[in-house]
């Protein structure tokens, strides 16, 4: 094992390991921070070091922190063992498993079982705010982008978008707003679980729907069965309304995301830049066919 892993370990690892952990590899998936498989007297744990831009990024981790207590509470996540004071890192059990796939038989089925637990978790008090989000990633993305301009035309075309997707709402309840390829987690014993809950906040069910489907590429036919399975009734047009409105917002979070990710980068990638940008011309094409656009 290399020094650099063996410094990994935190000095106050004693707060929730009774022996000193090893780090038995570096796992592979995250964009935003870095996490490593430790052991423990025969306990597998998953120690996450949080980003250096967890604020750019505007990351509540007193909030992640009590999303994965509910989340623990519901049987949705990997449990919590340890949340540093300082929120420099969290360590959680390890959950061994394969990542989610639509094509395995009943998947859709356990997805929204999953969701109703997610949903069914109890509150915490951070909630999920679009306005203030988009406001806070906008102002630490560099506005010298090539695609910057782009962003300002998007923006004039979401808050109405915004506005109705509230309307069409109804009661907010805990949701994990992240759950993409990477933190969707079958185990063997059948059951499904999410990791990486540092975006959980109260908000719209719709929403992590929406990011299920975008994320995980689900076709019409994929996107109504889940409907039906979460709602556990026939999908009305009003359903697929409010789905694509909360598709076309997050579909904007996720191009200032990447956006705040270019912007803080040492050398910048100038095929990431021009990704944001056809990102950013896609958006505004589908907000073009949209008819509160």
């Amino acid at each position: 094992m290399s020094q650099d892993l063996i410094n990994i370990i935190p000095n106050d690892w004693h707060h929730w390991s009774k022996a000193r952990p090893t780090v038995v590899r570096a796992l592979a998936g995250g964009l935003t921070n870095n996490a490593f498989l430790v052991e423990s007297a025969d306990q597998r744990m998953v120690l996450r070091i949080n980003s250096s831009i967890s604020d750019q990024l505007n990351l509540d981790r007193a909030a992640e922190q009590q999303a994965l207590q509910a989340a623990t509470y519901s049987d949705s996540c990997a449990p919590l063992v340890y949340c540093d004071p300082h929120y420099r890192y969290l360590v959680t059990r390890y959950i061994e498993g394969t990542p989610w796939d639509k094509n395995v038989a009943h998947s859709l089925e356990k997805l929204a079982d999953l969701l109703r637990r997610i949903h069914g978790s109890p509150a915490i008090d951070a909630q999920l705010n679009i306005g203030e989000k988009i406001s806070s990633y906008r102002q630490f993305i560099d506005k010298r982008a090539s695609y910057f301009h782009l962003l300002d035309t998007l923006q004039e075309k979401l808050p109405q978008l915004i506005d109705a997707a509230y309307r069409m709402g109804d009661e907010i309840c805990l949701c994990h707003n992240d759950l993409t390829v990477g933190n969707l987690i079958w185990a063997p014993s059948d059951k499904l679980y999410a990791i990486d809950w540092e975006y959980a906040a109260m908000g719209d069910k719709f929403y992590d729907l929406a990011v299920l489907v975008e994320e995980h590429s689900l076709n019409q036919r994929e996107q109504n069965s889940l409907l039906e399975c979460y709602l556990n009734r026939t999908v009305s047009p009003e359903d697929n309304q409010r789905l694509e409105l909360w598709q076309l917002i997050y579909g904007y979070l996720c191009i200032l995301w990447h956006g705040v990710q270019w912007s803080n980068q040492t050398q910048r990638s100038p095929e990431q830049g021009r990704y944001i940008g056809k990102k950013a011309q896609q958006l505004l094409k589908g907000l073009s066919a949209h008819s509160l656009s």
